[in-house]
């Protein structure tokens, strides 16, 4: 192939007459190979190329510095790189190349004092997620086991041992020291509430074996029972008592047991009941009588002699016992008529005494007559008022004097 005379073919180099291709470096210039059996401008294509791909790798690792990549693996980037641009068998701006990797070796510095605070920073974070771990489960662990929700207790150091691995695993590594110290203290505070859990439990099984066993002496002595009927009902309400202040030995067992308990009861309700309804048969016809008997004692919720109204209530008292039993769902309703009528009748005894207490009757006479000279001084002191027109004084005299008009009238004089 005929090659062109030695020429300026491109700014970064040339192709001699041998087919030689040089890239100029400088002042000077410097062989980096032929190309046979091409064109010249084929040759300083093809080493163009190879400077093109030079060009690629330093941008990538300037782009990879920019986006914060490892210091340490830029900075081995640049010196691999450096060494391939001295020597590089390439046609192109390798002086630029050189001055952007020399640029970039300097930035290594700034990006590895930035990378160790940023990792410094990155430690302490962990550090002080770690320990959060570790006071959350130390808060569990301080509990009084006797208050604990054990059931959540549980899920929550479940959830927080989870949080532990996952640390561990995703986290920045964090100094041995600090790393080995904290788990002591995890481990210690799982510990402590495994074992305080473990108490707790045993202490309840305990508690319910005693509550069982309470609950089983309430059920044989409460069974016992129904031989005696509705008199044993009694007895039973104050097992109930009994059996309500024992505790509780778990909700499976204590529906059981209660479910025996009660039944023991309902033999002796259900005998009372029969009884009941045998004795409302029986007293219905006393409870006529006592209907009767109280449509007469209520006409004296009227009456205003005293001593009449006692003669009358007290033959109404005796005809009352001697009537009877009335129908147990009545009892309440019969007593409490007469009741009101008894009140009534007490109220008249008392007003009488209240007015003919020597005592009582004594200061109020003696009130009276301090009301009644009052009286007369205040209608003096009205009528001397109302004849020199004193509105204000007019006014006193009156207010007064109606007063003590008033006091006078309650005491019955």
């Amino acid at each position: 192939m005929k090659l062109l005379a030695t020429t300026d073919q491109q700014p970064w180099g040339r192709v001699d007459e041998t087919g030689t291709v040089y890239v100029r470096e400088g002042d000077g210039e410097r062989a980096v190979g032929q190309y046979p059996d091409a064109t010249p401008e084929e040759a300083l294509a093809y080493f163009e190329r190879k400077y093109v791909e030079l060009n690629g790798q330093v941008t990538l690792l300037e782009q990879r510095a920019r986006g914060g990549a490892p210091a340490a693996d830029i900075a081995k980037g640049v010196t691999t790189l450096q060494a391939a641009v001295a020597s590089a068998n390439a046609v192109g701006n390798l002086a630029a190349l050189a001055d952007r990797l020399s640029a970039l070796g300097g930035a290594v510095t700034e990006l590895t004092e930035q990378q160790g605070a940023e990792a410094k920073a990155a430690v302490q974070a962990a550090v002080a997620e770690r320990t959060g771990i570790v006071e959350e489960a130390e808060r569990l662990a301080a509990e009084d086991p006797a208050k604990t929700q054990w059931k959540q207790a549980s899920a929550a150091l479940d959830a927080l041992f989870a949080r532990w691995q996952a640390h561990q695993q995703d986290a920045p590594r964090i100094p041995k020291g600090e790393a080995n110290e904290l788990w002591k203290r995890f481990r210690a505070a799982r510990t402590t509430i495994e074992q305080n859990r473990k108490s707790f439990f045993a202490e309840l099984d305990s508690t319910h074996r005693d509550v069982r066993s309470r609950k089983q002496q309430l059920i044989e002595q409460a069974e016992a029972l129904a031989s005696k009927g509705p008199e044993g009902v009694p007895a039973y309400r104050a097992l109930l008592e009994e059996w309500k202040k024992s505790g509780r030995s778990g909700k499976k067992q204590d529906d059981a047991m209660w479910a025996k308990f009660k039944a023991a009861g309902d033999v002796l309700y259900a005998r009372k009941s029969e009884v009941d309804a045998e004795e409302n048969e029986e007293f219905q016809g006393n409870l006529d009588q006592k209907l009767e008997l109280l449509n007469e004692a209520e006409t004296l919720l009227s009456e205003t002699d005293r001593t009449k109204a006692r003669a009358a209530l007290s033959s109404i008292q005796r005809r009352w016992e001697a009537i009877g039993k009335v129908p147990r769902d009545q009892v309440k309703v019969v007593e409490e008529r007469l009741r009101k009528v008894e009140a009534a009748v007490r109220k008249l005894d008392d007003e009488h005494w209240k007015r003919n207490n020597p005592e009582t009757k004594a200061r109020a006479e003696g009130l009276a007559g301090q009301l009644h000279d009052a009286i007369a001084k205040l209608e003096a002191d009205l009528s001397s008022a109302e004849a020199s027109n004193d509105a204000a004084a007019v006014k006193e005299a009156r207010d007064a004097l109606e007063a003590r008009k008033a006091w006078l009238k309650a005491i019955g004089q």
